[in-house]
């Protein structure tokens, strides 16, 4: 099971969360980060719909799968404040 893990970092001028590489807008106090990167937490495990999906492969063949939706990843936040 894939892991997603938002960290509550200081950014541009305020607080924010990063996943990766990759920023959250900026909010004005850390703990409106933290409410932020729980609520985003949560909604990462909420389960989709059961629906068809096409791929091409690297060898350029298609392939048809149903994703029955419910392979979401564990989730965390960190805050070392």
């Amino acid at each position: 099971m894939a892991k997603v893990t938002y960290q509550i970092v200081e950014h541009d001028g305020g607080w924010a969360y990063k996943v990766g590489e990759v920023f959250s807008e900026a909010f004005p106090t850390h703990e409106a980060a933290v409410f932020a990167a729980n609520r985003a937490a949560a909604e990462q495990k909420v389960p989709g719909e059961t629906g068809a999906i096409e791929y091409e492969d690297e060898k350029g063949k298609w392939h048809r799968e149903l994703d029955p939706g419910d392979d979401r990843p564990a989730t965390e936040v960190v805050d070392e404040e």
